[in-house]
């Protein structure tokens, strides 16, 4: 069954380069981003590392782990880390699992059911591994995003989503597009204009259905 906003995120063991982990258990009572690669030592998802890595004290700041899924082993990670590093001038600080079974690709829908990764594999042989989940405290999904093997990701976009998810996580609000912090946000339809103003004060009323209030 394909995976959806707000399931649970599938539970797992498995081993890192942090060692073995739990993944329900390491997320614990924050948010995470758990995030896929074709293979270790090729080139965008060094950059995309890279990325991450330098972003990992923002994460840190939102209350927010990250957690790297490769299929290749934890031996192959930590070589490939110092490359990592050495692309993004920092130090990576977030563990990469070892998918060389493929099990979280399987359970997070990364590829087919019935996928085969022949020794002396390449990238190509896993194009569909780049995706990107943002999970809950309660460890629901908030955010799924999937890009082709040809495009980098947007960390920046990351980030700013992830920015919204907690700007509007279990309230009667939601973001504009191109939405930034600090920002308006926009306000749910479960509330009328009185009970609206009630709760985040004056709002903005651009048409009946679209109201604007502060960020909280």
């Amino acid at each position: 069954m394909s995976l959806r906003i707000n399931d649970i995120a599938p539970d797992f063991e498995a081993d890192s380069t942090a060692g073995k982990l739990s993944f329900h258990d390491w997320v614990g009572d924050g948010y995470a981003i758990i995030f896929s690669h074709p293979r270790d030592f090729t080139p965008v998802c060094t950059t995309e590392f890279g990325a991450v890595a330098r972003l990992v004290p923002e994460f840190k700041k939102r209350n927010t782990k990250v957690m790297g899924v490769s299929v290749d082993s934890v031996e192959e990670h930590h070589k490939w880390i110092k490359d990592i590093e050495a692309f993004a001038g920092t130090s990576a600080d977030f563990p990469i699992i070892d998918d060389t079974s493929l099990q979280v690709a399987k359970l997070y829908d990364m590829l087919p059911a019935d996928a085969y990764l022949p020794d002396g594999r390449t990238a190509a042989d896993s194009a569909t591994v780049r995706t990107l989940f943002i999970i809950g405290p309660d460890k629901k999904i908030r955010l799924m995003l999937t890009y082709p093997m040809s495009v980098g990701r947007n960390f920046a976009e990351v980030l700013r989503a992830l920015d919204a998810v907690q700007a509007t996580d279990g309230k009667p609000l939601a973001t504009p597009a191109d939405w930034q912090p600090g920002q308006d946000v926009i306000v749910g339809l479960s509330l009328d204009d009185d009970a609206a103003r009630e709760r985040f004060g004056e709002i903005d009323i651009k048409l009946p259905y679209l109201r604007l209030a502060k960020a909280q």
